[in-house]
């Protein structure tokens, strides 16, 4: 199916994934080239690996979750697959989340430094968990066939608030966390000085900003939002509910005149999916 403004989208596109790339890129040469490299041994070394795992899963990975529907290239596979799809892109940053979060922690444990004192530890670790039930709650309703319809419907607002207002938090928390490590690490030259790591990191913190900016402008265009599959469930106002996208979907459209058995169809789906007969007990098939 054909994307209205597809050029303006591809060209978005690549440059978001060559932003993130590059914002990736930029954090593991400011660690091994500025900061002495990688380990695990609570060293500062050990801490490294927060800055890198944060970057690579809490930020790049986690956008390209968000617009995995609206790549056009993908809407002739299956909503089930899609919906599989974004929810292992979202498992996978938040395991690299929770990975940057113990080497924190285990590296202030070695140092005897006091943990969650400052204002980038506070939002950072409640992004975490708010995150994890985020994912959870997810699966649970939307990927997952035993929710009911009512449910999903009634969900699915706060999900798209959610995604949206977590991946912009986790924008700025990085950015606070960028600076505050350079305050804490360049005393000679300071800061102030534009020492070139400070000049450098900058330069990452403008790229993550950058590639926020692109990933939310592509997700929030309606033109380019994945057309609805037929038996999509509705709200009860009449909008697609389960038919929208991620966390960051912002439009729907009306289609009020769906027989009960069109609704229902996607719910059928996924149980056949899962091994399910009619009654709720696992398929022997």
């Amino acid at each position: 199916m054909a994307m209205d403004g597809y050029r303006g989208f591809l060209g978005l596109l690549v440059a978001a994934l060559l932003v993130g790339f590059l914002s990736v890129l930029f954090t593991l040469i400011w660690v091994l080239h500025y900061r002495e490299g990688l380990g695990w041994d609570g060293s500062g070394l050990e801490f490294n690996w927060h800055p890198v795992l944060m970057v690579t899963g809490f930020v790049f990975i986690q956008g390209i979750a968000i617009i995995v529907y609206r790549l056009p290239w993908t809407w002739k596979c299956s909503k089930l697959l899609m919906k599989s799809i974004h929810a292992g892109l979202h498992a996978t940053a938040t395991l690299l989340a929770i990975i940057a979060v113990v080497a924190v922690f285990d590296y202030h444990s070695a140092r005897a430094i006091p943990h969650m004192y400052s204002l980038h530890s506070w939002i950072g670790l409640t992004v975490v968990i708010l995150y994890v039930l985020q994912l959870l709650l997810g699966v649970l309703i939307f990927l997952l066939p035993w929710a009911p319809l009512s449910v999903r419907a009634a969900a699915m607002p706060i999900h798209v608030y959610s995604g949206l207002l977590l991946f912009g938090t986790v924008i700025a928390t990085v950015l606070m966390g960028v600076t505050e490590k350079l305050f804490f690490a360049l005393k000679n030259p300071a800061y102030h000085s534009f020492p070139p790591e400070g000049v450098f990191t900058n330069t990452l913190g403008l790229l993550i900003l950058v590639f926020g900016a692109l990933i939310f402008w592509i997700a929030t265009r309606p033109q380019w939002k994945r057309p609805k599959e037929a038996g999509s469930i509705l709200q009860p106002n009449g909008g697609a509910a389960d038919g929208m996208e991620g966390p960051m979907a912002v439009s729907v459209s009306s289609s009020a005149d769906r027989s009960d058995a069109e609704l229902n169809s996607d719910a059928a789906a996924r149980k056949r999916t899962f091994g399910l007969d009619e009654t709720g007990q696992r398929s022997t098939m």
